[in-house]
């Protein structure tokens, strides 16, 4: 009880710091726009300029909002720029005042900008409120501010105000400024919340018990994975302080391989918990869809939510989608071609770790594999690798019979990790089923048959 009520200061004391920080960013934000509602009513000396008004000054590692905005040298336009997103969020009613009526027209004054919520019944700001409230009347001013829209920027880069598209012949200054919900999360609370499974995210989180010194597999397969854990440790510091970031691309790619039940996922898992980064899997083969244009867009929604968050991005059955291109015979075969080298487009521009899992290494593209920094090959374990797993996989309160001699069971018979848990449940249920004592050695050879008759072999 101790401990999750610390737990909870803890959480109180972040929530606070964050609270904090956004409270005196808004009491700068208020004050702009009343400085911005006295110079157009002409109640303040000539002279007098919005950016009189300093944002308060942000203390590293107080706050996640805080930290952003240092991290990323926002100045006062942009800083001003995505406040004026999160209002309607943080303080809506401050807003309120871009609602009074043009008696003249019986709308909103078109110099606000704005528009209506299909729900909410504030003011959504749109790229128009921000020149306004900025520049007003000077145009070189409004000019240089929509710079501050280009793809590049910071806020738009790093996807924290999402673009939405505009209809043909609507000008740029109507785009709405709209915070994404993960990074408002962060700058509210410090955390983010994860995506479930759904048709908009078809991706599934994975986790695991086991730590990453504890996953056992070969000598070379273990070197390989030790080289994406450097990259995991050490890209921020190669990206930026060793000044690669214009040379070498974003993320790193790898492919994993071997039989199933080699361990592939679990080492995605391990990496992920090692380095507290959450891991999705996206199962390729359910999702490549037979209608044109349908995979394309259902992992487009992947990246979309994933960019920038450093997830990993685990893709399992990955030859179903990246396999040995077809030959164009039609429009449906070259259409395909066309949507695979979008998507691996879209692998090669994220920042962080992608994995594709297959059974069959000969299966993938070549022209893909020249693409990937690594690839990693998971076979079947080695004798004293699979004493290992089976030692591990059996629970230290369920003794085995005397005849079942591990040792002897890891020489004979050549099975996959994967494979010895599913016999180790096995031979577990049997016990608990008969009411037995101990482990019993025909149970144990029992589920090994029955594993190596799923693929068609014998004992």
């Amino acid at each position: 009880m101790e401990q999750l009520y610390d737990t909870r200061k803890l959480v109180s004391r972040n929530l606070r710091a964050n609270a904090d920080v956004l409270a005196a960013e808004l009491d700068w934000f208020e004050s702009v726009l009343q400085l911005r509602s006295a110079i157009n009513a002409g109640s303040v000396a000539e002279g007098a300029s919005i950016f009189d008004l300093q944002p308060p000054t942000l203390e590293p590692n107080k706050s996640a909002y805080g930290d952003f905005v240092i991290r990323h040298d926002l100045q006062f336009c942009d800083r001003f720029l995505l406040f004026l997103a999160m209002a309607p969020q943080i303080k809506p009613q401050c807003l309120d005042i871009f609602l009074v009526q043009n008696s003249r027209t019986g709308q909103i004054f078109t110099e606000f900008g704005g528009r209506k919520g299909s729900v909410f019944s504030g003011f959504l700001p749109t790229a128009e409120t921000f020149l306004f409230l900025l520049a007003a009347d000077d145009l070189a001013l409004r000019f240089d501010l929509l710079k501050l829209f280009d793809a590049t920027r910071p806020l738009f880069a790093l996807n924290v105000l999402e673009y939405e598209p505009l209809p043909p012949g609507e000008p740029l200054s109507s785009i709405p400024l709209n915070v994404s919900k993960t990074w408002f999360e962060e700058f509210t609370t410090g955390e983010r919340s994860r995506p479930r499974f759904s048709a908009e995210f078809p991706a599934q989180l994975i986790e695991t018990d086991i730590d990453y010194d504890d996953l056992i597999v070969s000598g070379h397969t273990s070197g390989q994975l030790d080289l994406i854990n450097s990259w995991l440790i050490h890209a921020d510091f190669m990206m930026h302080e060793l000044a690669l970031k214009n040379r070498l691309k974003p993320g790193f790619r790898t492919l994993f391989y071997g039989q199933p039940g080699t361990g592939k996922s679990l080492a995605a898992a391990v990496l992920g918990k090692k380095h507290n980064l959450p891991v999705y899997r996206i199962d390729l083969s359910k999702i490549v869809s037979k209608y044109i244009g349908e995979t394309g867009k259902n992992l487009a929604k992947v990246f979309d939510v994933a960019e920038n968050q450093g997830w990993i991005l685990f893709f399992d059955e990955a030859d179903a989608l990246f396999g040995k291109r077809t030959n164009v015979s039609d429009a449906r075969d070259r259409y395909a071609n066309q949507e695979t080298s979008y998507l691996l487009q879209r692998i090669e521009d994220y920042s962080g770790l992608v994995i594709l899992a297959t059974n069959f290494k000969q299966n993938i593209d070549q022209a893909f594999l020249r693409r990937f920094q690594s690839v990693v090959e998971f076979p079947i374990p080695q004798p004293d690798q699979r004493a290992l797993i089976w030692q591990q996989g059996f629970s230290a309160k369920t003794p085995l019979e005397y005849k079942a001699s591990i040792p002897e069971i890891s020489k004979k018979y050549e099975l996959s990790g994967g494979v010895i848990i599913n016999v180790i449940q096995y031979a577990t249920m049997q016990m608990l089923k008969d009411n037995n004592p101990e482990i019993r050695y025909k149970d144990i050879i029992e589920g090994i048959k029955r594993e190596l008759k799923k693929s068609g072999r014998t004992l």
